[in-house]
């Protein structure tokens, strides 16, 4: 949308763009807490933030039903907040402490929480294609009226898993929402020395899939095309596919020495940051003044301190609970 057609879209239904804005900025919040933990050594392993493509997770998000399926990567902090796992227990997980949502097993790339329906958090590129599609299927021979949602970067379409997982799933007919988070760089690989087709929307329905292209710097048209495509897939449309064009502001993990791009580049993305670009349009629209903007940032900061608070003073699991959970427990062997 144009900067005037963000502002009409912002003023028809300013609390759905608020709400909006507050989860974008809810996720650009914990990530920067996230990068200065890291920094301190507080957070460690690998780690890879979200900060540019918040508007994607928050669009998707938004138009999801409680009892619908979310697969993501190992860029997922955003998904798994937004999804409705607790910060404070996606930040100890982060520091690896019990209270995590996985027991501080997991770590960053590793997020999981049975009890939002959040199925990772999965370190392998494309290893997440093939869970959503066997959820899909679950929930298809159990005539349960759900989606599942897959999240992915646009370096997962240059392997098997993609075309697999595509492939069953249109011959299934399967309630699946494929969401590719095309951020141009399959780590620090540029999309045309990737891929032979750069159009992956036109790509993906070579499956006989439904597919077209967004802009995912644009919250409102991100929400705008999921719930197009989610409500077709839950009306029984069979697959769909959205090519979510985004951008992440930071190297592709805290260990990347970013070689393959310009700052200039980086700088004109920036340009389209998508907090900005939509408090711009409610404050255009009327719907946002100074003292509410104040009020939002300080909302989101005390959940993102309180969350930082309560991994800090987490517990680190035992020595001797090592080998807890290799095998099931209450079972004798």
């Amino acid at each position: 949308m144009s900067a005037e057609e963000m502002a009409t879209a912002a003023a028809h239904d300013p609390e759905v763009a608020r709400h909006l804005l507050r989860q974008m900025l809810r996720v650009r919040r914990f990530e920067e807490a996230c990068v200065q933990a890291y920094s301190a050594t507080l957070i460690r392993g690998f780690m890879h933030v979200y900060i540019g493509e918040e508007a994607v997770a928050a669009g998707v998000m938004s138009v999801l039903e409680p009892d619908d399926a979310v697969v993501a990567t190992y860029r997922e902090h955003g998904h798994a907040l937004l999804r409705g796992v607790p910060a404070e227990r996606v930040m100890a997980e982060m520091y690896g402490r019990v209270e995590g949502c996985c027991r501080g097993r997991g770590g960053s790339m590793h997020l999981f929480d049975a009890a939002t329906r959040f199925y990772g958090g999965n370190a392998i590129v494309a290893g997440g294609l093939p869970l959503a599609v066997g959820l899909a299927l679950a929930d298809r021979m159990s005539g349960r009226d759900r989606v599942t949602v897959c999240f992915f970067g646009e370096g997962a379409m240059a392997e098997g898993e993609f075309h697999e997982s595509m492939n069953l799933a249109a011959l299934w007919d399967l309630p699946v929402l494929f969401c590719c988070e095309n951020n141009l760089y399959a780590m620090g690989t540029a999309l045309d020395r990737s891929e032979s087709q750069t159009d992956l929307a036109l790509k993906a329905s070579a499956y006989a899939v439904s597919a077209w292209a967004v802009d995912g710097m644009d919250v409102l048209a991100t929400a705008e095309a999921a719930r197009r495509a989610i409500d077709a897939v839950r009306a029984g449309g069979g697959p769909h596919f959205l090519e979510l064009r985004t951008y992440r502001f930071r190297a592709h993990s805290m260990f990347d020495p970013e070689r393959y791009r310009s700052k200039d580049e980086v700088e004109r993305w920036m340009e389209r940051d998508p907090i900005a670009l939509l408090r711009t349009a409610l404050e255009t629209a009327g719907e946002l003044d100074a003292d509410a903007w104040a009020s939002l940032e300080a909302e989101v900061d005390e959940e993102v301190r309180a969350a930082a608070a309560f991994a800090e003073a987490g517990t680190l699991e035992p020595v001797d609970d090592l080998l807890r959970f290799v095998t099931s427990e209450g079972r004798t062997p």
